[in-house]
């Protein structure tokens, strides 16, 4: 079976090597991104994949692009809710209330109203899976991330529930929960924790690492690898779960 395949923000970082490691075990992958050029950029590479812009804080852009996904599919199997954003890193009390509002939108009521509208189709489907990206914040409080922390904890939330809810249609979910992950995004946290506390980017980089057995940063590929196998029928017992992949971080 030639698995359909929709990974929402996957034209960048961990959602563009999720988007690359089912489009190469011969899966049907449509990816939507608010990032056009990131979009184009990806078509080119892999001309099998289709594409379209999408702001998933916008619940009408949403409305639109899923069904636009199930056709260019043909149904679907596979949902993959990767968007998300860091948000501001800043003490609670300096958090603009705006900034909470875009965070929650992105990270945790987008995967709601993809999932919803995405249901009917992964309920046709012989294996339907849903894959929901949480992260290591979604084990443990992280100092002036309040906003990315507490949605992170409520997707694990969420999808445990999907898999209770969806269990008797075939369709398991499982959540991932990536630690620090290399790319454009955690140099970012970096500067903006560096900014926070007076230290340098180098400082809190390797601060960063002080609490991991492995003391590297999680290769995306390596997420896009266990996302693949959730979806496919070696990964068929397993759901409702909430798997790290972290380089073992530890926390009292």
């Amino acid at each position: 079976m030639v698995q359909r395949v929709l990974v929402t923000a996957g034209a960048s970082g961990i959602g563009r090597e999720i988007a690359r490691a089912f489009a190469a075990g011969g899966a049907k992958v449509f990816v939507c991104d608010i990032d056009e050029a990131a979009l184009d950029a990806l078509a080119k590479e892999l001309p099998g994949i289709a594409t379209t812009r999408c702001d998933v804080s916008k619940r009408t852009e949403i409305a639109r692009m899923v069904p636009a996904a199930l056709q260019s599919l043909g149904g679907l199997d596979v949902l993959v809710n990767n968007a998300g954003i860091a948000g501001p890193t800043v003490p609670i009390e300096e958090v603009p209330p705006e900034e909470w509002d875009r965070v929650v939108e992105v990270n945790l009521t987008a995967a709601f109203d993809v999932t919803r509208l995405s249901i009917p189709a992964l309920k046709q489907s012989a294996a339907g899976v849903v894959i929901v990206m949480s992260s290591a914040a979604g084990r443990f409080g992280y100092a002036n991330r309040v906003a990315y922390a507490a949605t992170k904890w409520g997707l694990i939330g969420f999808t445990k529930t999907l898999a209770v809810e969806l269990g008797r249609f075939g369709i398991r979910a499982n959540a991932i929960l990536p630690g620090t992950v290399e790319g454009d995004r955690i140099q970012r946290v970096f500067e903006g924790r560096a900014k926070l506390s007076g230290r340098s980017v180098d400082e809190v980089r390797e601060a960063s690492m002080q609490n991991q057995s492995i003391r590297a940063l999680v290769d995306p590929r390596d997420i896009a690898a266990l996302a693949v196998f959730l979806a496919s029928d070696a990964g068929k017992s397993i759901s409702g779960q909430a798997l790290s992949i972290d380089n073992d971080i530890q926390r009292l």
